[in-house]
Protein backbone atom coordinates (compact mmCIF):
# COMPACT_ATOMS: atom_id res chain seq x y z
CA UNK A 1 0.00 0.00 0.00
CA UNK A 2 1.09 3.37 -0.72
CA UNK A 3 2.41 5.85 2.24
CA UNK A 4 1.12 8.60 0.74
CA UNK A 5 -1.65 8.73 2.95
CA UNK A 6 -1.37 8.73 6.69
CA UNK A 7 -3.44 6.68 9.54
CA UNK A 8 -6.00 8.86 11.02
CA UNK A 9 -5.09 8.66 14.56
CA UNK A 10 -2.10 9.73 13.43
CA UNK A 11 -3.17 12.65 11.35
CA UNK A 12 -4.90 13.72 13.91
CA UNK A 13 -1.81 14.22 16.03
CA UNK A 14 0.36 15.91 13.84
CA UNK A 15 -2.62 18.11 13.41
CA UNK A 16 -3.89 19.20 16.90
CA UNK A 17 0.02 19.47 17.71
CA UNK A 18 0.48 22.11 14.96
CA UNK A 19 -2.66 23.99 16.34
CA UNK A 20 -1.42 24.42 19.69
CA UNK A 21 2.49 25.45 18.14
CA UNK A 22 0.53 28.07 16.60
CA UNK A 23 -1.72 29.41 18.70
CA UNK A 24 1.32 29.62 21.67
CA UNK A 25 3.65 31.65 18.69
CA UNK A 26 0.07 33.96 18.56
CA UNK A 27 0.15 34.76 22.59
CA UNK A 28 3.67 34.67 23.28
CA UNK A 29 4.26 38.58 24.32
CA UNK A 30 7.14 40.45 22.42
CA UNK A 31 10.40 39.67 23.42
CA UNK A 32 11.24 42.54 25.99
CA UNK A 33 14.16 44.72 24.95
CA UNK A 34 17.87 43.48 26.27
CA UNK A 35 18.87 45.18 29.46
CA UNK A 36 22.18 46.47 29.46
CA UNK A 37 22.84 46.87 32.95
CA UNK A 38 21.51 44.76 36.35
CA UNK A 39 18.35 46.25 37.38
CA UNK A 40 17.75 48.94 40.09
CA UNK A 41 15.51 48.46 43.25
CA UNK A 42 13.27 51.81 43.27
CA UNK A 43 13.53 50.95 47.74
CA UNK A 44 17.13 52.05 47.16
CA UNK A 45 16.00 55.58 45.70
CA UNK A 46 16.30 58.28 48.41
CA UNK A 47 15.74 62.01 48.45
CA UNK A 48 19.03 62.14 49.12
CA UNK A 49 20.37 60.90 46.63
CA UNK A 50 23.05 62.38 43.88
CA UNK A 51 21.93 62.06 40.65
CA UNK A 52 25.07 62.05 38.91
CA UNK A 53 26.63 59.49 41.10
CA UNK A 54 24.05 57.29 41.68
CA UNK A 55 23.70 55.66 38.04
CA UNK A 56 26.92 52.68 37.10
CA UNK A 57 27.14 50.54 34.84
CA UNK A 58 27.98 46.97 36.04
CA UNK A 59 31.70 47.96 36.16
CA UNK A 60 30.77 50.91 38.75
CA UNK A 61 31.58 53.37 36.29
CA UNK A 62 29.61 56.27 35.54
CA UNK A 63 26.81 56.67 33.26
CA UNK A 64 25.62 59.91 33.62
CA UNK A 65 26.74 63.12 31.35
CA UNK A 66 25.06 65.75 31.94
CA UNK A 67 26.79 68.45 30.14
CA UNK A 68 24.42 69.69 26.92
CA UNK A 69 21.71 70.49 30.03
CA UNK A 70 24.37 72.21 32.23
CA UNK A 71 25.84 73.82 29.46
CA UNK A 72 22.39 75.69 28.21
CA UNK A 73 22.03 76.60 31.91
CA UNK A 74 25.07 78.55 32.45
CA UNK A 75 24.58 80.20 29.23
CA UNK A 76 21.25 80.96 30.27
CA UNK A 77 22.37 82.58 33.69
CA UNK A 78 25.43 84.19 31.62
CA UNK A 79 22.68 86.05 29.27
CA UNK A 80 21.07 87.23 32.46
CA UNK A 81 24.09 88.49 34.32
CA UNK A 82 24.93 90.50 31.39
CA UNK A 83 21.34 91.93 30.99
CA UNK A 84 21.43 93.17 34.74
CA UNK A 85 25.32 94.33 33.95
CA UNK A 86 23.69 97.94 32.77
CA UNK A 87 22.13 98.97 35.66
CA UNK A 88 24.93 97.66 38.31
CA UNK A 89 27.34 99.03 36.01
CA UNK A 90 25.42 102.00 34.63
CA UNK A 91 26.58 101.27 30.66
CA UNK A 92 24.30 100.19 27.94
CA UNK A 93 23.83 96.28 26.81
CA UNK A 94 24.95 95.70 23.06
CA UNK A 95 21.80 93.33 21.38
CA UNK A 96 23.84 92.18 19.39
CA UNK A 97 26.08 90.75 22.19
CA UNK A 98 22.61 89.08 23.54
CA UNK A 99 22.15 87.58 20.00
CA UNK A 100 25.12 85.87 19.82
CA UNK A 101 24.77 84.37 23.15
CA UNK A 102 21.65 83.14 22.20
CA UNK A 103 23.23 81.47 19.07
CA UNK A 104 26.46 80.94 20.90
CA UNK A 105 28.44 82.80 17.65
CA UNK A 106 31.17 85.18 17.89
CA UNK A 107 32.57 83.99 21.57
CA UNK A 108 30.31 86.15 23.41
CA UNK A 109 30.82 83.97 26.60
CA UNK A 110 33.43 85.31 29.31
CA UNK A 111 33.71 81.42 30.00
CA UNK A 112 35.51 80.19 27.37
CA UNK A 113 34.23 76.33 27.68
CA UNK A 114 30.73 78.06 26.72
CA UNK A 115 31.69 79.32 23.18
CA UNK A 116 33.59 76.10 22.42
CA UNK A 117 30.71 73.72 23.73
CA UNK A 118 29.31 73.15 20.17
CA UNK A 119 25.73 73.41 22.37
CA UNK A 120 23.66 77.23 21.82
CA UNK A 121 20.10 78.09 23.56
CA UNK A 122 18.44 79.21 20.08
CA UNK A 123 18.20 75.96 18.22
CA UNK A 124 16.31 74.21 21.82
CA UNK A 125 14.15 77.51 22.40
CA UNK A 126 10.26 77.21 21.45
CA UNK A 127 11.16 73.62 19.99
CA UNK A 128 7.74 72.57 19.92
CA UNK A 129 6.19 75.76 18.69
CA UNK A 130 3.99 76.02 15.76
CA UNK A 131 6.09 78.37 14.37
CA UNK A 132 9.42 78.21 16.29
CA UNK A 133 11.50 80.44 14.48
CA UNK A 134 8.86 83.55 15.30
CA UNK A 135 9.21 82.91 18.68
CA UNK A 136 12.59 82.95 18.35
CA UNK A 137 12.78 86.45 16.97
CA UNK A 138 9.78 87.61 19.20
CA UNK A 139 13.00 86.79 21.71
CA UNK A 140 15.57 88.59 19.54
CA UNK A 141 13.43 91.30 19.01
CA UNK A 142 13.44 91.86 23.24
CA UNK A 143 16.77 92.08 23.39
CA UNK A 144 16.51 94.82 20.90
CA UNK A 145 14.43 96.36 23.28
CA UNK A 146 16.67 95.99 26.46
CA UNK A 147 19.83 97.57 24.31
CA UNK A 148 17.36 100.78 23.77
CA UNK A 149 16.45 101.22 27.23
CA UNK A 150 19.37 100.62 28.49
CA UNK A 151 20.74 103.68 26.82
CA UNK A 152 18.86 105.69 29.00
CA UNK A 153 20.30 103.71 32.23
CA UNK A 154 21.54 107.15 33.86
CA UNK A 155 18.31 109.29 33.38
CA UNK A 156 15.03 109.21 35.72
CA UNK A 157 11.96 106.61 34.23
CA UNK A 158 8.73 108.53 33.71
CA UNK A 159 5.86 108.16 31.75
CA UNK A 160 7.09 108.48 28.21
CA UNK A 161 10.88 108.52 28.87
CA UNK A 162 12.52 104.96 29.53
CA UNK A 163 15.52 105.02 32.46
CA UNK A 164 15.82 103.60 35.96
CA UNK A 165 12.28 103.52 37.83
CA UNK A 166 13.88 103.41 41.31
CA UNK A 167 16.33 100.71 41.04
CA UNK A 168 15.04 99.20 37.99
CA UNK A 169 15.54 99.74 34.23
CA UNK A 170 12.30 100.31 32.24
CA UNK A 171 11.66 101.55 28.52
CA UNK A 172 9.04 104.72 27.69
CA UNK A 173 6.24 102.39 28.45
CA UNK A 174 7.38 101.58 31.90
CA UNK A 175 8.46 97.77 31.07
CA UNK A 176 11.28 96.03 32.70
CA UNK A 177 12.61 93.91 29.29
CA UNK A 178 15.18 92.27 31.70
CA UNK A 179 12.70 90.46 33.59
CA UNK A 180 10.33 89.69 30.70
CA UNK A 181 13.58 88.01 28.85
CA UNK A 182 14.36 86.10 31.92
CA UNK A 183 10.92 84.69 32.72
CA UNK A 184 10.07 84.31 28.84
CA UNK A 185 13.79 82.19 28.58
CA UNK A 186 12.15 80.25 31.65
CA UNK A 187 9.17 78.87 29.11
CA UNK A 188 10.45 79.35 26.26
CA UNK A 189 14.17 77.33 26.91
CA UNK A 190 13.46 75.32 30.64
CA UNK A 191 9.87 74.08 30.35
CA UNK A 192 8.94 73.47 26.73
CA UNK A 193 12.35 72.19 25.67
CA UNK A 194 12.32 69.57 29.01
CA UNK A 195 8.23 69.08 29.09
CA UNK A 196 7.58 69.09 25.15
CA UNK A 197 10.59 67.90 23.81
CA UNK A 198 12.84 65.93 26.17
CA UNK A 199 9.55 64.13 27.59
CA UNK A 200 7.40 63.60 24.71
CA UNK A 201 6.49 60.51 24.17
CA UNK A 202 9.03 60.25 20.77
CA UNK A 203 12.31 61.52 23.16
CA UNK A 204 10.39 58.89 25.53
CA UNK A 205 11.27 55.83 22.60
CA UNK A 206 14.40 57.00 21.92
CA UNK A 207 16.78 53.61 21.42
CA UNK A 208 17.51 51.90 25.28
CA UNK A 209 19.36 49.08 24.00
CA UNK A 210 22.90 49.86 22.64
CA UNK A 211 25.09 52.54 24.21
CA UNK A 212 26.15 55.78 21.88
CA UNK A 213 28.77 55.31 20.25
CA UNK A 214 32.39 56.06 21.99
CA UNK A 215 29.74 56.46 25.27
CA UNK A 216 28.75 54.54 28.26
CA UNK A 217 25.28 55.39 28.19
CA UNK A 218 22.32 54.76 26.00
CA UNK A 219 20.29 57.57 24.12
CA UNK A 220 17.00 57.21 26.15
CA UNK A 221 19.50 57.80 29.55
CA UNK A 222 21.33 60.75 28.09
CA UNK A 223 17.76 62.57 27.29
CA UNK A 224 16.89 62.37 30.73
CA UNK A 225 20.22 63.22 31.62
CA UNK A 226 19.77 66.81 30.08
CA UNK A 227 16.77 67.01 31.58
CA UNK A 228 18.34 67.15 35.05
CA UNK A 229 21.27 69.06 33.63
CA UNK A 230 19.24 71.83 32.68
CA UNK A 231 16.69 71.89 35.19
CA UNK A 232 19.40 72.39 38.56
CA UNK A 233 23.15 72.75 38.68
CA UNK A 234 23.09 71.24 42.43
CA UNK A 235 23.68 67.25 42.40
CA UNK A 236 20.51 66.73 44.42
CA UNK A 237 17.26 69.05 43.22
CA UNK A 238 16.09 71.05 46.15
CA UNK A 239 18.46 69.89 48.14
CA UNK A 240 20.05 73.49 49.37
CA UNK A 241 16.51 74.52 50.01
CA UNK A 242 15.56 76.62 53.26
CA UNK A 243 12.82 77.86 54.96
CA UNK A 244 13.38 80.89 52.98
CA UNK A 245 15.69 79.83 49.55
CA UNK A 246 14.93 76.95 46.95
CA UNK A 247 18.95 77.22 46.66
CA UNK A 248 18.20 76.51 43.00
CA UNK A 249 17.49 79.01 40.12
CA UNK A 250 14.90 79.76 37.01
CA UNK A 251 12.30 77.29 37.05
CA UNK A 252 13.63 75.08 39.53
CA UNK A 253 13.28 78.11 41.92
CA UNK A 254 10.02 79.00 41.08
CA UNK A 255 8.43 75.45 41.31
CA UNK A 256 9.29 75.54 45.41
CA UNK A 257 7.74 79.23 45.41
CA UNK A 258 4.87 79.11 43.33
CA UNK A 259 4.15 74.92 43.84
CA UNK A 260 5.22 73.34 47.12
CA UNK A 261 2.85 70.56 46.77
CA UNK A 262 4.91 69.57 43.73
CA UNK A 263 8.29 70.70 44.92
CA UNK A 264 9.28 67.61 46.81
CA UNK A 265 8.22 65.32 44.14
CA UNK A 266 10.86 66.48 41.83
CA UNK A 267 14.11 64.87 42.49
CA UNK A 268 11.90 61.52 43.09
CA UNK A 269 10.75 61.57 39.96
CA UNK A 270 14.03 62.19 38.42
CA UNK A 271 16.14 59.21 40.15
CA UNK A 272 13.13 56.87 39.53
CA UNK A 273 12.47 57.99 35.54
CA UNK A 274 16.71 57.26 35.38
CA UNK A 275 16.45 53.96 37.37
CA UNK A 276 13.24 52.80 35.00
CA UNK A 277 15.06 53.27 32.20
CA UNK A 278 18.05 51.31 32.91
CA UNK A 279 15.26 48.73 34.08
CA UNK A 280 13.55 49.55 30.75
CA UNK A 281 10.44 50.09 32.51
CA UNK A 282 8.81 52.13 30.42
CA UNK A 283 5.41 52.56 32.21
CA UNK A 284 6.99 53.76 35.63
CA UNK A 285 9.39 56.20 33.32
CA UNK A 286 6.04 57.97 31.68
CA UNK A 287 4.58 58.23 35.10
CA UNK A 288 7.45 59.73 36.26
CA UNK A 289 7.00 62.33 32.77
CA UNK A 290 3.33 62.61 34.01
CA UNK A 291 4.88 64.21 37.21
CA UNK A 292 7.34 66.72 35.82
CA UNK A 293 5.42 68.40 33.37
CA UNK A 294 2.21 69.71 35.09
CA UNK A 295 4.31 70.68 38.00
CA UNK A 296 6.32 73.06 35.82
CA UNK A 297 3.14 74.25 33.71
CA UNK A 298 1.53 75.00 37.58
CA UNK A 299 4.94 76.76 38.77
CA UNK A 300 4.54 78.93 35.62
CA UNK A 301 0.87 79.71 36.12
CA UNK A 302 1.21 80.78 39.69
CA UNK A 303 4.14 82.82 38.98
CA UNK A 304 1.75 84.73 36.88
CA UNK A 305 -0.43 84.92 39.04
CA UNK A 306 1.70 86.28 42.02
CA UNK A 307 3.14 88.90 40.90
CA UNK A 308 -0.34 90.02 38.86
CA UNK A 309 -0.89 90.70 42.73
CA UNK A 310 1.73 92.16 43.35
CA UNK A 311 1.10 95.02 41.09
CA UNK A 312 -1.91 95.62 43.24
CA UNK A 313 -0.73 95.14 46.54
CA UNK A 314 2.76 97.20 46.22
CA UNK A 315 -0.29 100.28 45.72
CA UNK A 316 1.29 103.46 44.28
CA UNK A 317 4.94 102.16 44.45
CA UNK A 318 5.57 102.74 40.62
CA UNK A 319 9.36 101.28 40.95
CA UNK A 320 7.94 98.10 42.41
CA UNK A 321 4.38 97.85 40.71
CA UNK A 322 6.36 97.75 37.12
CA UNK A 323 9.07 95.22 38.57
CA UNK A 324 6.35 93.09 39.60
CA UNK A 325 4.67 93.20 36.19
CA UNK A 326 7.64 92.66 34.07
CA UNK A 327 8.29 89.57 35.60
CA UNK A 328 4.47 88.46 35.33
CA UNK A 329 4.48 89.50 31.57
CA UNK A 330 7.13 87.08 31.26
CA UNK A 331 5.61 84.33 32.74
CA UNK A 332 2.60 84.93 30.81
CA UNK A 333 4.19 84.71 27.39
CA UNK A 334 5.78 81.52 29.01
CA UNK A 335 1.78 80.06 29.57
CA UNK A 336 2.41 79.54 25.51
CA UNK A 337 4.34 76.65 26.52
CA UNK A 338 1.77 74.75 28.98
CA UNK A 339 0.69 72.25 26.65
CA UNK A 340 -0.76 69.60 29.05
CA UNK A 341 -3.13 72.66 30.38
CA UNK A 342 -4.23 73.29 27.07
CA UNK A 343 -2.93 76.88 26.45
CA UNK A 344 -0.82 78.04 23.45
CA UNK A 345 0.49 81.25 22.02
CA UNK A 346 -3.07 82.37 21.31
CA UNK A 347 -3.87 82.26 24.91
CA UNK A 348 -0.62 83.72 25.75
CA UNK A 349 -0.64 86.91 23.35
CA UNK A 350 -4.43 87.51 23.70
CA UNK A 351 -3.85 88.14 27.82
CA UNK A 352 -0.95 90.05 27.00
CA UNK A 353 -2.29 92.38 24.36
CA UNK A 354 -5.16 93.38 26.60
CA UNK A 355 -3.49 93.91 29.90
CA UNK A 356 -0.50 96.07 28.41
CA UNK A 357 0.72 95.62 24.75
CA UNK A 358 -2.09 97.10 23.25
CA UNK A 359 -2.31 100.48 25.90
CA UNK A 360 0.06 103.08 24.01
CA UNK A 361 1.49 103.72 27.60
CA UNK A 362 1.97 100.42 28.63
CA UNK A 363 2.27 99.88 32.17
CA UNK A 364 1.49 103.43 33.08
CA UNK A 365 -2.29 102.57 31.50
CA UNK A 366 -2.47 99.36 33.93
CA UNK A 367 -5.49 99.16 36.05
CA UNK A 368 -7.40 97.06 38.72
CA UNK A 369 -10.03 95.87 35.49
CA UNK A 370 -7.24 95.01 33.51
CA UNK A 371 -5.49 93.14 35.92
CA UNK A 372 -8.09 91.13 37.58
CA UNK A 373 -9.15 90.11 33.62
CA UNK A 374 -5.77 88.35 33.41
CA UNK A 375 -5.88 87.01 36.11
CA UNK A 376 -9.10 85.01 35.71
CA UNK A 377 -8.03 84.21 32.45
CA UNK A 378 -5.25 82.28 33.97
CA UNK A 379 -7.38 81.05 36.73
CA UNK A 380 -9.54 79.34 34.71
CA UNK A 381 -7.43 77.99 32.00
CA UNK A 382 -4.93 75.79 35.02
CA UNK A 383 -8.42 75.66 37.41
CA UNK A 384 -6.84 77.29 40.23
CA UNK A 385 -9.12 78.69 42.75
CA UNK A 386 -9.24 82.28 44.17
Amino acid sequence: MSNVFLPSRLLAVVLLTAGLTACKDDDDPAPAAPQLRKSIDYATLKDTSSYANFFLDDKGVKTVDLAPGSTRLLMFRAMNTYNSSSVSGGTPVDAAVLKNMFANTGSPFTDAALNTSGVQLRSVYALSAADPEKERKTMEAGFDAMAAASKSVTATASEGKAGKLGTYLVDEKGIEWAQVIQKSMIGGLQVDYISNTLLSDKNLALDNTTLVSGKNYTALEHNWDEIFGLLTANPVYGGKATATSSGESFIGSYIWEYNKEDFPKIHPALLKGRAAIVNNDMTTLKAQAAILRPAMEKALAGAALGYLGKWKTNGTNDAARAHAIGEGLGFIYSLRFAKVAGADAAFSDGILNALIYSAPNGFWGLTNAKIDAASTAIRSKFNIAN
